[in-house]
């Protein structure tokens, strides 16, 4: 934007936007209107309405986001005309008090502040000699911390070609529901380095596998169910001779109907089951009952009918609304990649960027037909996981492995990214519908009732299992006595969702803290204080029936109020916003409990293998997988601390299925936990041999590392000499846990993760643009076996949850395509968006009440979910902005000209509800499912329409479906800009938002 002033008058001016179309486009109209006039406040009025008119964008304009965009538009020329004005000081009267900060944010200033981060572990140092050993907990560095930051780590694709590898290319179906008509690869031999197609003419064993049902074809054979499923792979001497193979490969289809939103499959009423423990049941029920009148009939029943009655109530308020949480790209450093190596008698070495070796051996097992022990597969590390290569990764070998069979050589497959990010699915989407009680005096909750509905794509993989977890945690640290929370998996065409970090768990705790929202503000307090009132205490009882014998987020509640010096800061807050008109802040606590176990019984258990040399060096091998978590470093450290001997002795090579075999994946943050534990029984058993021998070698105080491992090695020499047995492989089966759907019974969780966060985020109201200004974490973590690593994972769980609450949005377009399959389209939190000020703290003094190896806890999932309080602080500062614009309009009626209104309409507001009429009553005002709505019509869009009933001191809950995104956010802060553009012609049903 540029003008030119002679005095005051205008008498040049040009202005250029991009985003508006395929090209940056010049407004000349805009110009027009600017010649000749005064530049004063008087003319942005009238300029606005120019760009109504020049700059429009229909509803369904390419890249959406149509009324966000010319929102922005008209926010810039706002500011540019601030900044102009600021700038001189004869025309700085046209900026009124507290317009001038919204230059300085973010959006205008390009040079941040540097990120300021303070770790507290809060334990007690151990001795000289234990901190030097790195011995468990002890605060260490990753084993393989050096490899990592000197690009010395070998992953998949950083092995070395084997003598006459090749490579692959999968090709994938571009429709989203179809017949396969045919398949031609003529045009491919035709490519030079061209090797072969393999489909699934060519799969020796089976073609219908699955994570846990076989529900998917390897290759499709008649017809395709998503946008990314696999039709075979084109195999060349090089990746580009691959990749150029595949697109010459043609597809002909005939297409038919998809679904793909949520709320598509609810209309259709496409849901999978709830198989093989529940066959035939597309819906599943958590929660309790106490009402003795209620408790003879079913839980959604009786729950309805409790309802019923306390709606009846008038010391009784009642919230009742529903919620929108996209998906997330798991974005991991490394994407998928795997090597197939065939060899002798139908031996295959399967070497995989893989959570999960065994689940791989298993697939390529019988995609070739050929048994267990015959096939190797192999995981050094990969490049991040985070769920998404729990099971799907297990598919790619599957893949690779048909491919490598019928050529009979080695042969690579690596993903691109965005082949990655369209084909192997990503967290799941989920859709809620809630109803909350709570008693008006104490404040105390009553009754809520939730429907969840999740996106599980074109087959399960874990999307029940998921849904479950989900259906778990929807109470969070709450004490509810009467519950019921009954979720379904919706069956559309899209890539099958997975694992990922939280596993249901972050969604299923963020529809709890937005009924907790929805209630307080019927209640006429914070969502923190009644948070407050109703945390939970020893031996309550949760809605699947597990009695809570730690009540670590109440004691932790009060210290980070304490530590984060709360209340002085939200009044700070509240004057600040009170100051500043378009740039506003916003504070918020968030607790979690994150039940620690898988919720299936028999994956929870471990094995491990351990050998003790002469040297008195130790090579330990267990069933769990490296992914950067440090696990291989906690458990040398629990095989470190048995042996005596210091963390350099000990050695983790890979995780193997010929060493430890019938594993389980690396998730649900038990890692430590269970793998610990095996290759603490591995120890014992060698010791109990080896106990007498190190008697003999042990001088009474060794002081030095070389002592101890000189200790261990004439030891093991002696018992050696003696044929006594110096390997042992160990087993863990976690006690006390079982859950049986069924009979509704059981204790699903061994124990419970707990943390608190609080977060303050300063939001330019103009643009939706934010930043967090400072968050102080403080987490359970038992006591920790490695103190920095724990700290580390919090803070990137933080980090990442930040991205699923915020900014990250997955979005499919309405053909099945995934719109944002790269980088370029989809934006995971950078270093500019860490806290400014990030203090991460370890609770002290809290070994875990439960038998876990060191009295400690997992650490992987649990501090996911507390990036929210990110979103709620966001949404406190919308509060805020909605209070300044309902105050405006409340003090004196509005002129707004433009923007589907009738030129000169006079918008006026009585009690904060606005009309096009007469000023009108608030008793015509009502709010329906969390959407306010002016006599009775419901408002369809979901960004915080303009309220029909508020007191400007407070506004009333408002829908924001997560992530808060910048569009979200800039909707939902409401000034005479966003009210013009969203009262035009946009048709709010056909909104362009995430559908999946």
């Amino acid at each position: 934007m540029r003008v030119k002033l002679s005095g005051d008058i205008i008498v040049d001016s040009c202005f250029s936007f991009g985003g508006m179309a395929p090209f940056t486009i010049c407004c000349p109209a805009l110009s027009t209107y600017f010649a000749g006039k005064p530049w004063s406040r008087e003319i942005i009025d009238g300029a606005l309405e120019v760009m109504d008119k020049a700059l429009h964008l229909p509803h369904n304009v390419p890249g959406g986001q149509a009324e966000y965009r010319q929102s922005l538009t008209q926010s810039f020329l706002f500011k540019f005309f601030l900044q102009v004005s600021a700038s001189s000081h004869r025309l700085s009267s046209a900026v009124q008090p507290g317009e001038e900060s919204c230059l300085s944010h973010l959006t205008n200033n390009f040079v941040h502040e540097g990120v300021r981060g303070v770790q507290h572990s809060c334990f007690p140092s151990g001795t000289a000699s234990q901190e030097a050993k790195g011995q468990a907990g002890q605060s260490t560095k990753h084993m393989a911390g050096d490899l990592h930051v000197t690009g010395k780590a070998v992953y998949t694709d950083d092995m070395p070609l084997l003598p006459d590898e090749l490579h692959c290319e999968l090709l994938v179906s571009t429709k989203a529901r179809a017949k396969i008509v045919s398949i031609d690869a003529s045009a491919a031999e035709l490519v030079p380095g061209f090797v072969d197609f393999t489909s699934a003419k060519d799969i020796p064993g089976v073609n219908w596998v699955g994570s846990i049902l076989p529900d998917e074809e390897v290759f499709a054979t008649s017809q395709v169910y998503c946008v990314g499923q696999p039709l075979g792979v084109v195999v060349a001497t090089s990746p580009a001779a691959a990749k150029e193979a595949m697109f010459a490969v043609k597809v002909a289809y005939e297409e038919l109907p998809a679904v793909i939103s949520i709320e598509d499959a609810i209309h259709e009423r496409s849901y999978f089951d709830f198989g093989p423990a529940l066959p035939h049941q597309t819906a599943l029920t958590v929660g309790r009952v106490t009402s003795e009148r209620h408790r003879h009939m079913d839980k959604a029943e009786a729950l309805d009918a409790l309802m019923k009655e306390l709606s009846e109530d008038d010391n009784v308020a009642i919230a009742e609304g529903e919620i929108y949480l996209g998906g997330q790209e798991h974005f991991y450093l490394e994407p998928h990649a795997t090597r197939v190596e065939p060899g002798e008698n139908d031996e295959y070495i399967v070497t995989s960027s893989t959570q999960n070796p065994s689940k791989t051996q298993k697939l390529v097992s019988m995609v070739l037909g050929v048994p267990r022990h015959k096939i190797v597969s192999k995981c050094k590390r990969m490049g991040g996981g985070f769920g998404g290569k729990e099971t799907r990764s297990c598919f790619f070998s599957a893949y690779a492995a048909v491919a490598s069979h019928k050529l009979k050589r080695p042969l690579r497959l690596v993903l691109d990214r965005d082949v990655d990010m369209a084909t192997s699915g990503q967290r799941h989407a989920f859709l809620a519908r809630y109803k909350v009680a709570a008693d008006k005096t104490t404040k105390k909750l009553l009754a809520a009732s939730v429907e969840l509905f999740n996106n599980g794509g074109w087959s399960t993989d874990l999307s029940v299992p998921v849904c479950e977890r989900a259906l778990f945690h929807c109470e969070n640290v709450y004490f509810i006595p009467n519950t019921s929370f009954v979720g379904h998996v919706c069956k559309t065409n899209i890539p099958s969702n997975t694992a990922f970090r939280g596993f249901g768990g972050p969604q299923g705790m963020f529809v709890c803290e937005v009924y907790m929202d929805h209630i307080a503000r019927e209640l006429g307090t914070t969502r923190e204080a009644l948070a407050h009132e109703n945390l939970y205490r020893i031996g309550q009882i949760t809605p699947y029936g597990q009695e809570l014998d730690e009540d670590h987020v109440f004691v932790m509640w009060q210290k980070i109020l304490q530590t984060s010096d709360y209340e002085n800061r939200r009044k700070a807050i509240e004057q600040f916003n009170l100051a500043n008109r378009y740039v506003k802040r916003g504070l918020s606590i968030v607790g979690t409990k994150f039940g620690m176990s898988f919720t299936k019984t028999f994956m929870n258990q471990a094995g491990a293998l351990v050998h003790v040399y002469q040297d008195g060096t130790v090579l330990v091998t267990h069933g769990g997988t490296e992914m950067g978590q440090g696990l291989h470093t906690k458990v040398a450290q629990v095989a470190a601390s048995a042996f005596d001997i210091p963390l350099s002795a000990i050695y983790i090579s890979e995780t193997s299925t010929d060493k430890v075999a019938n594993t389980h994946p690396t998730a649900a943050s038990v890692g430590s936990d269970i793998n610990g534990f095996a290759v603490l029984e591995a120890c014992r058993k060698i010791l109990e041999g080896l106990g007498p021998y190190l008697s003999r070698c042990r001088t009474p105080q060794p002081t030095t590392d070389e002592e101890r491992i000189s200790t261990l090695a004439k030891a093991a020499t002696l018992a050696h000499f003696d044929r006594v047995n110096l390997s042992a492989n160990g087993f863990y089966a976690t006690p006390d846990i079982s859950w049986d759907w069924v009979k509704y019974t059981g204790k699903p969780f061994y124990y419970f993760g707990h943390g608190v966060a609080c977060t303050e985020v300063e939001v330019d109201a103009l643009t939706g643009d934010h930043k967090v200004i400072r968050a102080d974490v403080l987490h359970d973590v038992g006591n920790s076996l490695n103190p920095v690593i724990d700290i580390g994972q919090i803070e990137g769980a933080f980090v990442q949850g930040l991205g699923l609450f915020t900014i990250e949005q997955v979005v499919f377009n309405n053909n099945g395509h995934l719109f944002t399959k790269g980088p370029g389209t989809y934006k995971i939190p950078t270093a500019l968006d860490i806290p400014r000020d990030f203090r991460v703290s370890l609770l002290p003094n809290a070994p875990s009440k439960s038998s876990t190896i060191h009295s400690s806890k997992g650490v992987g999932e649990p501090p996911l979910f507390l990036g929210s309080s990110a979103y709620f602080a966001i949404k406190n500062a919308c509060y805020a902005a909605q209070r300044d614009a309902l105050a405006s309009l409340a003090s004196h009626s509005c002129k707004i000209s433009g923007g589907g209104l009738s030129q000169g309409t006079t918008r006026t507001l009585t009690n904060g509800c606005e009309s096009d009429e007469d000023t009108i009553d608030t008793t015509d005002c009502a709010s329906t499912n969390g959407h306010t709505s002016l006599n009775g019509a419901q408002s369809e869009l979901q960004t915080g329409d303009p309220p029909s009933k508020a007191s400007p001191l407070s506004p009333p809950y408002f829908r924001m479906d997560g992530g808060a995104t910048s569009e979200r956010i800039r909707l939902s802060c409401w000034d005479d800009m966003n009210v013009r553009v969203r009262k035009g012609d946009f048709d709010a049903a056909r909104h362009w938002a995430p559908l999946a």
